[in-house]
């Protein structure tokens, strides 16, 4: 069994003129993510390993999951593979992973993020949200196995306001 988290990074400020992958989170993204974080730790089974796009607002998110949630530092990795906004792209990444991996959680972007749940899991969302957090199982040894995984989980900052 093989088991997907899928983070999308937190509200991010288009308060300075940044380049994209330069832009932090707003106060929002932080309290957001506290939220999910006070939520997902209730249902986490570790080890997990953890992948964050090198973005500012994606990485700021994986960093307050990886504290919150006491992720080890061996098993944190920053990858700019993940700063990508095209399913395509974010499946070919997930199908690559180490097959010795059995839990993983991604933090990136959308409209990546929504068309891969979409794709991968049984429920259809619309918008996965800022901070918005997904767990797909699927029923397979080998990551570059997975089709259609069952959709176990989502939460929303919405449901926790």
């Amino acid at each position: 069994m093989k088991k997907l988290i899928i983070v999308r990074h937190g509200k991010s400020s288009w308060k300075e003129d940044l380049p994209d992958n330069k832009r932090p989170l707003k106060k929002r993204g932080f309290n957001d993510a506290e939220l999910i974080i006070k939520a997902f730790k209730l249902y986490l089974q570790k080890p997990i390993q953890a992948y964050s796009s090198h973005a500012v607002r994606a990485l700021t998110t994986a960093e307050l999951f990886k504290e919150g949630l006491s992720i080890k530092d061996k098993n944190f990795i920053v990858t700019e593979a993940l700063y990508t906004f095209d399913a395509e792209n974010l499946i070919k990444f997930i199908k690559n992973l180490d097959d010795n991996l059995d839990k993983v959680i991604l933090f990136g972007h959308n409209p990546a993020i929504t068309e891969t749940v979409n794709q991968l899991g049984t429920e259809h969302f619309d918008n996965v949200p800022t901070t918005g957090l997904v767990v797909i199982d699927f029923d397979t040894n080998s990551w570059s196995q997975i089709k259609h995984g069952k959709t176990l989980l989502s939460l929303f900052p919405r449901n926790f306001k």
